[in-house]
C-alpha cells in the first residue's frame, strides 16, 4: 500500500501523465495525422449526438467536461489562498509578487502584439493572429511548482513568490478566457448568465444549510452554471470557478500547513511546526477526492491538444514561445523590480538574478496555454502552430537550470522555507 502512495505522489508531484500526453499525441500525429485527427473527433455516443447544438467528440468531453474538474481545482486553489493563512492572505505581503503578475500579463501580450506586427502587420492575416495575444499570459502553475523546487532547491523563498505569482496569475487567466474567447460559432446570449447566478444561488443556499459534503454543490450549482455559461456562448469549462469559492473550508485560526507535495507530513514554517490536522471539509475534499483523477486525466487532455505535426511550426509558433519565455521574464522582473523600488519589497532571501530566473519559469504555459490556443485559433493555419509553442514552452526547464546554475541561485534555500498553506 506504501508503494501505491508513492507511486501516486510521483505522477502528481512530477505531472507525469501531461507529459506522457504530449509525447504521445506528438508521436501519433506525426506518424499518422489522419488516425490521430478521427480518434479526437470520434463520437461516442453517435454521429448525431449534440448538446445544445455543440457535437459530442472526444475532444467535447475533455475540454468542455473534464477540463471542469481542472479549473475547478485552480479556483480552489485561489479560494484557499485568499483564507487566513493563505499565501495571498495577508494583502501586504502578496503586493511584490501581485505586481509581477500584472507584469507577466502585459509583458507577454506586449511582446506577442509587437512581434506579430512585425511579422504579420499589414496583412490580412495580421488580426487573425492577434487573437492568439492570451496564449503567452498563461502559467502552468503545477510545471512551474515543479521546476522551482529543483532550480532554486528545496525550502527557497522564490518558491513560493512564483507559487503566489502563478496562482494570481491563473485567476486572471480564467476571466481573460470568459471575457475574451467566447465559442466562434455560438452567439454570446448573456440572458442564459442568469442560469450561472442561479447556480451560484443554489451553492450559497447549500453553505447557509450547512451542506458538509462537496458533491452536492458540483453537482446541484455545478450543472446549473455549466448548462448556463454553455448556453451563454462562454467556455464552460470554467463552470467551476464561480461555485467553488462557496464551499466551505477550514475554520479560520485553524493550524493547517501542509507539505507541497500533499504528504500530509508536518513542515516547519518561520521557525514554528505545525502538525497536518486532517480537517473533514468540503473544500479541502473537493481536491483529495478528485485531484488524482484530474492528475490522470490531463493524459487525455495533453494527447488531444498537443498533436501537432511538426510540419506546421510556422512564425505563430516563434512568436507564442518567444512572448512566453522573454515576455514573462521581462515583465515579472521589471514589474516586481519596480515594486521594491516602490517600497515592495520580495521575500527575503530573494534578490534581482532570483527574481529573473523565476519570471523565466513562469514562462512555463503548458496546459493553460494549449487550452487558450485552441480557443483563439479554431482550425489551419495557426492554431498547430500556436500550440507547438506551447509544448515547446518546456524547454523553460533547460533554460533555468542554466540560468540558475550560472547565477548560483540556490544561495538561501533550506529546510522548512518552502511551505503552502493547503491541504490535498
Amino acid at each position: 500500500m506504501e508503494r501505491v502512495r508513492q507511486l501516486i505522489a510521483i505522477l502528481q508531484n512530477f505531472s507525469l501523465p501531461l507529459i506522457v500526453g504530449v509525447i504521445a499525441g506528438l508521436v501519433v500525429a506525426n506518424l499518422h495525422q489522419e488516425f490521430y485527427k478521427d480518434m479526437v473527433d470520434y463520437h461516442p455516443f453517435g454521429d448525431g449526438a449534440e448538446i445544445f447544438g455543440y457535437p459530442v467528440t472526444a475532444h467535447f468531453l475533455i475540454n468542455e467536461v473534464f477540463m471542469v474538474f481542472f479549473f475547478g481545482i485552480a479556483a480552489k486553489e485561489i479560494t484557499q489562498s485568499i483564507l487566513p493563512g493563505g499565501v495571498l492572505n495577508p494583502l501586504n505581503k502578496s503586493v511584490n509578487p501581485m505586481v509581477g503578475t500584472v507584469g507577466g500579463i502585459l509583458g507577454p501580450a506586449g511582446l506577442y502584439f509587437l512581434l506579430t506586427f512585425l511579422f504579420y502587420g499589414g496583412t490580412e492575416d495580421f488580426s487573425a493572429v492577434a487573437k492568439g495575444w492570451a496564449i503567452p499570459t498563461a502559467t502552468d502553475i503545477a510545471l512551474a511548482w515543479l521546476v522551482a523546487r529543483l532550480v532554486f532547491g528545496q525550502g527557497h523563498p522564490a518558491v513560493n513568490f512564483l507559487l503566489l505569482l502563478a496562482v494570481a496569475d491563473d485567476a486572471i487567466g480564467l476571466g481573460i478566457i470568459a471575457i475574451f474567447y467566447p465559442h466562434p460559432e455560438h452567439s454570446v446570449e448573456p440572458v442564459w448568465l442568469l442560469m450561472v447566478v442561479g447556480g451560484m444561488a443554489a451553492a450559497f443556499t447549500m453553505r447557509r444549510m450547512k451542506v458538509n459534503s462537496w458533491v452536492p454543490y458540483i453537482v446541484v450549482g455545478g450543472a446549473l452554471s455549466w448548462v448556463g455559461m454553455l448556453r451563454a456562448g462562454i467556455e464552460p469549462a470554467l463552470d467551476l470557478i464561480v461555485i467553488v469559492p462557496f464551499l466551505p473550508g477550514p475554520k479560520v485560526g485553524a493550524k493547517e500547513v501542509t507539505a507541497p507535495d500533499g504528504s500530509g507530513d508536518s513542515v516547519q514554517h518561520n521557525t514554528q511546526t505545525f502538525a497536518h490536522v486532517h480537517a473533514r471539509n468540503p473544500l479541502e475534499d473537493f481536491e483529495h477526492h478528485l485531484g488524482l483523477i484530474v492528475t490522470l486525466g490531463l493524459f487525455f487532455f495533453a494527447f488531444a491538444n498537443a498533436g501537432v505535426s511538426f510540419g506546421n511550426i510556422n512564425p505563430v509558433t516563434g512568436i507564442v514561445l518567444c512572448s512566453l519565455i522573454a515576455g514573462k521574464t521581462i515583465g515579472i522582473s521589471s514589474f516586481s523590480g519596480a515594486a521594491t523600488m516602490l517600497g515592495f519589497p520580495l521575500p527575503n532571501g530573494m534578490g534581482i538574478r532570483h527574481l529573473v530566473v523565476a519570471g523565466m519559469i513562469a514562462g512555463l504555459g503548458l496546459t493553460v496555454a494549449l487550452f487558450v490556443a485552441g480557443k483563439a485559433f479554431t482550425g489551419p493555419p495557426f492554431e498547430d502552430p500556436a500550440k507547438m509553442g506551447a509544448v515547446f514552452s518546456i524547454g523553460v526547464a533547460l533554460l533555468a537550470f542554466v540560468a540558475g546554475a550560472l547565477l548560483k541561485v540556490r544561495t538561501g534555500a533550506g529546510p522548512g522555507r518552502d511551505t503552502l498553506h493547503k491541504s490535498q
